[in-house]
């Protein structure tokens, strides 16, 4: 299990406006998630989709972004 999660970092609104948007509600449990937990499996595909829209690249050296997979943390629910 790892957590996706959204980078408040990331300028541009590219790519949420270019279908990112959709494809975060279509995983986020609510339309205003920032983060999820999801299997791995699923991790990856979910972001080799997200990479195949316009503006996921859009971001700076430190939030390259829209969103990142991050290990999980104690407090995180499964």
């Amino acid at each position: 299990m790892v957590k996706l999660r959204i980078d408040f970092e990331f300028p541009s609104r590219g790519w949420w406006e270019s279908g990112g948007q959709e494809l975060w509600e279509g995983i986020a449990e609510s339309a205003d998630a920032s983060s999820v937990i999801v299997d791995e499996n699923l991790a990856e595909s979910w972001i080799a989709e997200a990479r195949r829209l316009p503006g996921w690249d859009d971001g700076h050296e430190y939030a390259p972004h829209p969103v990142r997979v991050t290990a999980l943390e104690e407090e995180d629910e499964l």
